[in-house]
């Protein structure tokens, strides 16, 4: 049996992982979301002119009700503070 394909360029998973939950966690306290709601996590490179070249994207189910913040800024990056300033401004748009 071979060994499993190790990707030389990729960041480093385990980091990214704890850092993905480490968002999540902090998503859900901000939020007091209850067990059953899905929190998605994800970093996109940004092509818009002049935004930084990576941004995350927080993703909130509840239901049918549906919640999607982007703080531009690597996910590693990211503090709860970050994070509670983009659900304000989301919050405030509404």
């Amino acid at each position: 049996m071979s060994a499993a394909f190790i990707n030389p360029l990729a960041r480093n998973a385990i980091g990214t992982v704890n850092t993905a939950r480490a968002i999540k966690q902090w998503t859900r306290e901000l939020l007091d979301l209850p067990v059953e709601a899905v929190v998605c996590v994800n970093e996109l490179v940004c092509h818009v002119p002049g935004c930084p070249p990576k941004e995350t994207v927080v993703l909130v189910m509840r239901g049918r009700d549906t919640d999607q913040v982007s703080v531009h800024q690597a996910m590693r990056d990211i503090t709860c503070e970050d994070l509670a300033a983009a659900f304000a401004l989301h919050m405030e748009g509404e």
